[in-house]
């Protein structure tokens, strides 16, 4: 599973100067609406220091690590969810990924337009949030009236769809986003059915200027007080800074970072945060051949981890092998943490945990 994240945002906001930093590829940055049209993507690995850690101690072939997958999606406009600004085909881009990083414009620049003509980052977030809710009701109005028409069959299933449906309808309709709707286990697979664009787990990128990057801005805490209604996440950005900074050499760019006061790099922020906000782990898979990370869902058994590799380790399942990072990188081998007694033999049932390397037994 890996992760889909839909960079959006008003146009004029930073959206592509993020994907750039993020990437450190070189997706069309003009200071006008729409100039991105069909969605920039670009995979990127996901940095993880326990991999060259572990790599010194396999010392395979290839390493591999777990990736996160962006989409540069165009800006959307007042309307869009009514086709302004292309705003149709934007929103069905939004459709298919699997969170969502909001930019929101916290900087002042005469020389780039803000396309409601003054930078207000809540009034930024409801446009967008508006328009994402009003294609998510057409959508929810459109099952709704399918659903009553099959209904006049008597089905009581049927009429027990038409009232959630309503009930939803009613909800979205008051200006609440999905991910806010409350329903029960059973009615989990109706709502996933829909691919409700507000159902998405939402993530605000402030992007700032490199002087408010060091020292704060008001700006950010308006953004911050809307993040903590919605239990949110935010991440202070300075999208234009990230952008010159991933075109320096690796070892250059820790170093510039650090001289200005910043210890951290944006795209790492963005991943531990996507990777919160997703409820991900990262489990590995080692031999001489290739050392791999894998992101899977907390909560995940051995059983789905297998599956997770390859159909065949799941399909043939019989028991897996936990070795703990810590004690792989303390004991120095798998030979060593096994002489300690340190190995867990488990079944199907255990739940992986962030970290762990795993050797899956299996026979088909």
């Amino acid at each position: 599973m890996d992760i889909t994240c839909g960079i959006i945002g008003l146009p004029n906001v930073g959206k592509s100067t993020l994907f750039n930093a993020l990437t450190a590829s070189e997706a069309d940055v003009q200071n006008y609406p729409f100039c991105t049209i069909d969605p920039n993507v670009s995979v990127v690995p996901v940095p993880d220091d326990r991999l060259g850690k572990l790599a010194k101690i396999y010392n395979p072939k290839q390493v591999t690590p777990t990736i996160l997958e962006f989409f540069d999606i165009a800006g959307l406009v007042k309307g869009a969810s009514k086709g302004e600004g292309l705003g149709n085909q934007f929103l069905h881009h939004i459709r298919n990924v699997t969170a969502l990083l909001h930019v929101v414009r916290c900087f002042e620049d005469s020389n780039v337009t803000h396309v409601e003509g003054a930078v207000d980052p809540r009034g930024d977030i409801e446009t967008i949030e508006t328009e994402l809710i009003l294609k998510d009701l057409e959508t929810v109005e459109r099952r709704t009236e399918a659903s009553a028409k099959k209904a006049k069959s008597g089905d009581r299933k049927l009429k027990e769809e038409v009232v959630f449906y309503e009930r939803l309808r009613d909800h979205l309709s008051e200006g609440k986003s999905a991910r806010y709707f409350k329903y029960g286990t059973h009615e989990k697979q109706l709502i996933d059915e829909l691919s409700l664009l507000t159902s998405k787990p939402v993530m605000y990128i402030a992007n700032v200027d490199e002087e408010e990057y060091v020292r704060g801005n008001g700006k950010i805490n308006t953004i911050r007080e809307v993040a903590e209604r919605e239990g949110a996440r935010v991440v202070p950005i300075c999208t234009k800074l990230e952008a010159e900074v991933a075109q320096l050499p690796p070892d250059e760019q820790k170093v510039f970072l650090e001289d200005i006061g910043i210890r951290e790099s944006g795209l790492n922020k963005v991943i531990r945060e996507a990777y919160s906000l997703l409820d991900l782990i990262t489990f590995f898979t080692g031999n001489p051949n290739e050392l791999r990370a894998w992101s899977i869902k907390r909560g995940s058994t051995a059983y789905e981890a297998a599956g997770r590799i390859h159909s065949d380790f799941q399909r043939g399942f019989i028991r897996a092998e936990i070795y703990k990072t810590g004690d792989l990188l303390r004991e120095g081998s798998e030979a060593a943490v096994k002489e300690k007694g340190r190995v867990l033999v488990q079944g199907k049932e255990y739940v992986v945990q962030d970290g762990d390397v795993i050797l899956f037994r299996f026979n088909v």
